[in-house]
């Protein structure tokens, strides 16, 4: 049996007619950019987010930038961050001239440890930006005690967790703002690349849209340096109509998650805990396992395809060589990439698919 690892086709064949009728409309309007479509999406998805303001950009890197400048980050500050997740995290903290501060794991979830946050605080920190990893929530409540004992701004990067919750409140919400990709493959995704900024200060959001249309104020009147960021109407379209499938999609998710969670128990894999105090959407869902490149491999030829985030930590990339991180700076997260797999997981799969996947891991792997 094939089991891909993600698939798009089904998702999309049966929403085309929907989103045929959209471009057909924005072709007659020839609002290709911050159309209508978008306005509305904003509006829509900040609802969803249980929040005041929604600013949609061209990509989740664009929107944790934004966000970081909206926090008044700078040249010579400190942003905590944890160095297991996609470069973007790192990225939109040095896009400001200010030093991503990499902070080790909690290894039973992957998410920011509390404890290596509070011992990475500085004179310099200026924010503490986590990263809800795989859909499944950090310790909000730990973390915001930290920033505001320390007078710290506390943005969320949000790229994996789209309607994910923290003590019955949504993430997104926490700090001053948060930032949120629809690249494809994100539980919301769009047909191409996409991203949003939510927050409940209306100040960040104002400030938020001026700067992704070339800092302008009035037409032709620039009184930021400012960027182009604006996200075109076609992918607002696309979100619109995505957005009201997206707890349905979820709610598939959590029982893929369940039945493997079922069929794993007992295996020789680790598995991120779910704590009663999180509602996780699992956009994806990691196994750690020992031999990992084996394992995959065994998979494989069982036609199992998997999928590694992320096999080098962003502290020893070497766009980052310059901070001075070695192997063994954050061994939690440096263990959890050498044995993290991702295994099949979307809203299409079927059940006879999750079963053939998980049994065969566990056969592969063998029994604790």
């Amino acid at each position: 049996m094939d089991v891909p690892y993600f698939n798009l086709t089904e998702q999309f064949a049966a929403l085309r007619p929907q989103v045929q009728d959209s471009l057909d409309r924005i072709w007659r309007t020839s609002a290709f950019v911050l159309g209508e479509d978008v306005a509305t999406f904003e509006e829509e998805f900040a609802a969803y987010c249980d929040a005041k303001h929604c600013v949609a950009l061209n990509t989740g890197t664009s929107a944790l930038h934004l966000a970081m400048l909206a926090a008044g980050v700078g040249p010579g500050d400190e942003v905590i961050t944890t160095a297991n997740t996609f470069i973007a995290t790192a990225w939109a903290i040095t896009y400001t001239g200010a030093t991503p501060v990499f902070a080790d794991i909690d290894p039973t979830t992957g998410n920011l440890d509390p404890a290596c946050v509070e011992a990475a605080v500085t004179v310099r920190t200026k924010a503490i930006m986590p990263v809800h990893l795989y859909g499944r929530p950090v310790d909000v409540g730990s973390l915001l005690e930290i920033a505001r004992r320390h007078e710290l701004a506390f943005v969320e990067d949000v790229a994996q967790a789209h309607g994910a919750r923290y003590k019955g409140r949504r993430v997104g919400t926490f700090g001053q703002s948060a930032g949120f990709s629809f690249y494809p493959t994100k539980n919301l995704g769009g047909c191409g690349e996409g991203g949003a900024l939510v927050s409940n200060d209306s100040r960040v959001a104002d400030l938020a849209r001026v700067l992704r249309d070339h800092g302008q104020t009035s037409r032709y009147v620039h009184e930021y340096i400012g960027y182009n960021y604006r996200m075109d109407t076609l992918q607002g379209a696309v979100l619109r109509i995505k957005l009201r499938h997206l707890e349905q999609w979820t709610a598939r998710r959590r029982a893929v998650a369940a039945r493997y969670r079922e069929l794993l128990s007992g295996a020789r894999a680790d598995l991120p805990e779910d704590r009663p105090d999180v509602e996780s959407v699992y956009h994806l869902f990691v196994v750690w396992v020992d031999d990992r490149d084996r394992v995959r491999n065994e998979l494989a030829a069982r036609g199992v395809q998997t999928a590694v985030h992320y096999p080098v930590p962003v502290h020893l990339q070497k766009a980052y060589g310059h901070l001075g991180y070695t192997i063994g700076s954050l061994p939690h997260t440096e263990r959890a990439c050498q044995r993290v797999i991702s295994m099949p997981m979307y809203p299409e799969i079927s059940d006879t698919q999750v079963e053939y996947a998980a049994t065969a891991l566990a056969q592969i792997v063998g029994l604790a």
